[in-house]
Parts: C-alpha cells; sequence; structure tokens
C-alpha cells in the first residue's frame, strides 16, 4: 500500500478540518496534565492510589454536569463562543496551577480547570459534525484523531522529563499551547451550524441527519440505539481509563520518580502508532460494518490488559501498548463517525454531550474502582476485571447491529432515488 493511497481518504477535506488537525497538534503537543495526574496526586501532592482514583472519579463527575450544559449552549448560542470562551478559561487555571506549590489546593485548581475544558468538549463534536457530511465524515473524524496523536507522540515525552524537577512548566506549557491552538481557530474557523441539508448530495444524505422538532428524550426514544452505544462504549472506557491511571501508577511502583520517563516513552509510543496506523486503518476498514470493527477494538483492548496483568515486564508493556493503540484507532476512528451520522443536526451538541456523559461514566469510575482493588486485593486481580470488561464489551458490541438503521438509511435514500 502506497503513501499516496494512505492518504487519499484525507484528500479534499474541508478547509477547516486541516485547520482543526493543525490546532490538535499543537494543543496536544502541550498535553502535560492530563496524562500525568495520577502520577502529580500520587508522588507531589502525596496521595495513595485509592485517593488519587477518587480524585481522578470526582473530577468526571464534575465534569457532567458542565458537558450537558455545554451541549445546550452549542445549540443555543453557537459553537465558536462556547469554545473561545471555557478554553480560555480552562487555560488561565492552568497558569494559576504553575505558579503555585503542589498541594491539594493545586488538585482542586485542576478539577475547575477540567470542567471549563470540558463544556467545550461538546461544541467541539458539533461543529466537527457540521464541518462534514456522510462521505466525507470518517475521514475527517480520522485526520483529526491523528492530529491529537502526533501531538501525544510528542506531549508525554516532554511531560515525563519535565515532571521530576520542572512541575510548574507543565501546567503554563499547557496553557500556553491551548491559547495558541485557539488563536488558530478563531482566526480560520467560522460558526457552520447544522448545514447538513444544503451540503449533502442526494447520494451522500442520510435521513438521519435531518433536523427535527422537539426534546433530546424524544430523539433517544426514537432511536434507542444512542442509549444502547454508550452504554456498551461505557465498558470500553472503565478499561481504557486505567492507560492513565493504573498504568502509570504500576510504572511508579517498579521504577520510583523514573517511572514518569517509562510512561512517557510508553505514550510517545502510543502517539506514533497511532499516527502510522491511523491511515491504513481508515483504509482497511472503509467499507468494513463500524459496529464489526470496534468489536475487534475492545478484544484488543481485553488481550492488552491481560498481558499486562500476568507478566508486568518492560517488553510486555511495550507489547500491551501495541495492542492497546490498534483497538484504540478502531473505536476512535468510527464512534464518533456512528453518532454523528446516527444523531439530527438539530440535537448535535445535545446528543454529543450526552452520550460521552454515558460513555464516560465508566471513563470516571474506572479509577476509583480500580484504585480499590489495587489497595486491597492487588494490581493482577484489577487486571483482570479489566480485561473481562473489556471482552464482555466486545461481544455486545457485535451484537448491536441489529439495532444499526444509519447504514439502511443511506441506502433507503438511494433507493428512493432510483
Amino acid at each position: 500500500m502506497s503513501l499516496r493511497n494512505l492518504l487519499m481518504p484525507y484528500k479534499g477535506l474541508p478547509r477547516e478540518i486541516y485547520i482543526l488537525f493543525i490546532g490538535k497538534i499543537v494543543n496536544c503537543i502541550g498535553a502535560f496534565v492530563h496524562p500525568l495526574m495520577a502520577l502529580i496526586l500520587t508522588q507531589r501532592i502525596g496521595m495513595s492510589a485509592s485517593e488519587a482514583g477518587q480524585y481522578v472519579t470526582m473530577v468526571a463527575v464534575c465534569q457532567a454536569p458542565c458537558i450537558m450544559f455545554g451541549g445546550k449552549l452549542a445549540d443555543t448560542i453557537g459553537r465558536r463562543k462556547v469554545i473561545i470562551t471555557f478554553q480560555i478559561l480552562g487555560a488561565i487555571t492552568l497558569f494559576i496551577c504553575g505558579l503555585i506549590e503542589p498541594s491539594i489546593l493545586t488538585a482542586k485548581i485542576m478539577i475547575l480547570s477540567s470542567c471549563l475544558y470540558s463544556l467545550s468538549t461538546p461544541a467541539y463534536d458539533a461543529l466537527n459534525a457540521d464541518l462534514t457530511n456522510h462521505s466525507n465524515r470518517k475521514s475527517s473524524y480520522s485526520l483529526l484523531y491523528m492530529g491529537v496523536n502526533i501531538g501525544f507522540a510528542i506531549g508525554p515525552l516532554l511531560g515525563g522529563f519535565l515532571f521530576k524537577n520542572y512541575l510548574s512548566l507543565i501546567f503554563i506549557g499547557d496553557a500556553i499551547t491551548t491559547l495558541i491552538s485557539l488563536a488558530l481557530f478563531i482566526i480560520f474557523v467560522k460558526e457552520k451550524k447544522g448545514n447538513i441539508e444544503e451540503e449533502n448530495t442526494i447520494e451522500e444524505k442520510n435521513n438521519l441527519e435531518e433536523k427535527i422538532e422537539g426534546s433530546t428524550l424524544k430523539v433517544l426514544l426514537s432511536r434507542p440505539i444512542l442509549i444502547l452505544f454508550p452504554i456498551i462504549l461505557l465498558l470500553y472506557q472503565f478499561s481504557y481509563s486505567q492507560w492513565g491511571f493504573a498504568v502509570p501508577i504500576q510504572l511508579g511502583d517498579l521504577f520510583g520518580p523514573d517511572g514518569a520517563k517509562t510512561y512517557g516513552i510508553l505514550g510517545s509510543m502510543n502517539g506514533l502508532i497511532v499516527i502510522i496506523s491511523t491511515p491504513i486503518l481508515t483504509t482497511l476498514t472503509k467499507k468494513h460494518n463500524i459496529l464489526n470493527v470496534m468489536s475487534v477494538g475492545g478484544l484488543l483492548y481485553g488481550i492488552c490488559f491481560f498481558l499486562i496483568g500476568a507478566k508486568s515486564i518492560i517488553p510486555i508493556f511495550f507489547l500491551g501498548v501495541f495492542l492497546l493503540t490498534i483497538g484504540e484507532v478502531l473505536i476512535a476512528i468510527n464512534s464518533s463517525t456512528f453518532i454523528a451520522n446516527n444523531t439530527p443536526a438539530s440535537h448535535r451538541g445535545r446528543i454529543s454531550s450526552l452520550i460521552p456523559l454515558i460513555s464516560g461514566t465508566g471513563y470516571a469510575v474506572g479509577p476509583m474502582i480500580m484504585g480499590g482493588i489495587i489497595d486491597v486485593q492487588g494490581i493482577f486481580t484489577g487486571w483482570m476485571v479489566v480485561s473481562m470488561t473489556s471482552i464482555i464489551g466486545s461481544i455486545l458490541m457485535y451484537n448491536l447491529k441489529r439495532f444499526d438503521a444509519s447504514s439502511k438509511s443511506v441506502v433507503f435514500n438511494r433507493n428512493n432515488k432510483n
């Protein structure tokens, strides 16, 4: 497969998608704080694994109403206003963290910062859907996801080396890159709310994206897959949360302060694999059922965490992260596409906030549950629980196809044309 063929899916996308791609690279190069949160809480603030897990869960719990409110704002006052306002406020709070000594106050401000950033998340998701249509959406989301991981191939590595002696620069650098990325957004990306009818040709039109009247509850009741899908994603998110929580804690136990460097190297490896594999997997899975592809991703999660639990040595960590990353790519490039394809343009902000709220519950409780298991039963038992959770999610995702109407809707419209 030639490089030209690999890059072909990214040709001819909306200009704004390319700008957002560059912005995500810049922003994620400086995304130091979140990947290192567990180590900041345990090694610099002095929490136990259980306490750190509770704090990380508290972050997710506090984010929940913010995400819902942000989704409502995105559908009412517009995507740009929400993104600009709360990204600036989030950056300011990170600056403050960089100016004070690590303490419980730092942890509380980190929660506030996460909440402010989360207010803009549904607006970004809705805007990405606004800018794309059924035919170019998967390629667009794939490119944006690759941009995130180009940044993460560099960011965790830099953060790992800054962690020991220059913790304040982790916060300040994260804030600065947020503002640089936001400047690109302000200059080049304009509001484009819900223009799906004008942009889609008859061949591309997906009737599930047409604007409708009524509440979010009405949409969900008429499309049960929008409830079942995030519930299954919840299991995936529970497992994936351990990449940012249990893995660095385990490395810290094995290597002490140098565990952050090892985690940074693994994080950079994760980003590099994403960069290399995303265009390949996007091309290879283009004609396959989205839910089948995501089922394989969940199975790879289960194998990864089983291996890490069974044999905690460096080569296994690298093999596990490789499998985890392939699974992550398969899930990430398809989940957003699936949600957008099943959501009416009139409700994108609200649905984009509600679905991550449901699935994100797994990510929220993952650290708290795993922290408790680590303290009481040990890391091995924890990894076996995580592995089984992933495999159960994979089986359920595969069997979700019976509720899938998104692909049928496109066929339906084409048949009507004929």
